[in-house]
């Protein structure tokens, strides 16, 4: 079997483009309504959901996983919705502070009770797009 360059890094390629275009839709939403930092605490709340399934048995890369990792982005989109509604004390840029903090904490302290656990939050935490496959983008 002849593989060239063009075979390896066209699923990364494409992928990128993918992301280009969801990052740069989402990106205008977050600095219109100017809470900068939601981005990164939803990353961190999508990996805590990852780390949760994993610990009921799901593979990281498995769809199980990608719906535990959905639906606990929803409940943190819901809880950042629901305190920016609020006129509190507290500014809404310390409450997504927090929320990273806390999946952050979680997510470490969930994965220590698996075994390789340091293995599965390295994978969480840094992606690899180049290994990206067809299958994965699907």
């Amino acid at each position: 079997m002849d593989l060239s360059i063009w075979d390896i890094m066209a699923p990364a390629f494409f992928d990128c483009l993918i992301l280009v275009g969801i990052h740069s839709y989402l990106g205008l939403h977050v600095l219109r309504r100017k809470v900068i930092f939601v981005d990164l605490a939803l990353a961190q709340i999508a990996a805590l959901g990852t780390t949760v399934g994993f610990l009921f048995g799901i593979m990281p890369d498995a769809i199980g996983a990608y719906w535990f990792s959905l639906m606990f982005t929803f409940i943190g989109a819901g809880v950042f919705s629901i305190s920016r509604i609020r006129h509190e004390k507290i500014p809404q840029e310390a409450v997504i502070g927090l929320a990273y903090a806390i999946a952050a904490s979680v997510a470490i302290l969930v994965i220590d009770k698996a075994p390789h656990g340091a293995e599965h939050i390295k994978e969480i935490l840094t992606g690899s797009i180049l290994w990206v496959k067809w299958g994965t983008i699907r």
